[in-house]
């Protein structure tokens, strides 16, 4: 399947799950995440805000859980600027939807790239090696070549990998994938 047939089966199967599905899922996946990731020596955490309208994986769990839990550490979010995103500090933001329904923040604390330690990143699908296919606009792949080399790249998925996803040369692996059932580690 091309990136496009991939973008597009996957979409249509998450906007397919029931309310008692997504809420389930979504409750399975923040479990999995704080059984499967190391956050203490995390300080800055970077998240993306769920559009909820596109069932994406309702990251606001692993947030709640992250400020009760490790108040030590600070979480971004991202905030789309021109072909670009920007980092925003979110406990120093309002948050509203923009013009294409996606949460962001109105204003806050500016954050660099090079301080963000790991990165909760939208996908729509990845594969076994990493590879992921989000919405085709490029900003994660942008971001992401921005980060430092140790910063994690963490995927969020309600499904498995699927077999193989033929990456461009300017697309950004995943250092690892979270699901509902399983925790992948990609070299």
């Amino acid at each position: 399947m091309t990136k496009a047939e991939i973008r597009n089966f996957f979409l249509q199967k998450r906007l397919s799950l029931t309310d008692a599905e997504y809420e389930r899922m979504n409750q399975l996946l923040c479990d999995r995440f704080f059984a499967s990731v190391e956050l203490p020596k995390i300080t800055l955490l970077h998240t993306f805000l769920p559009i909820v309208e596109k069932k994406e994986p309702f990251t606001w769990l692993i947030i709640d859980r992250v400020r009760k839990e490790f108040p030590h550490i600070h979480i971004a979010v991202p905030r789309i600027r021109g072909s670009d995103l920007e980092h925003m500090l979110l406990e120093d933001s309002e948050v509203e939807i923009n013009k294409w329904g996606i949460p962001e923040p109105r204003s806050g604390s500016k954050v660099a790239t090079e301080k963000i330690d790991m990165v909760l990143v939208p996908l729509l699908a990845f594969d076994k090696e990493g590879h992921r296919v989000g919405y085709g606009k490029g900003y994660y792949d942008r971001f992401l070549k921005n980060c430092r080399s140790d910063a994690q790249r963490i995927g969020l998925s309600f499904f498995p990998p699927v077999d193989r996803i033929t990456a461009t040369p300017h697309d950004m692996k995943l250092s690892s994938c979270v699901t509902a059932e399983k925790y992948y580690v990609f070299a």
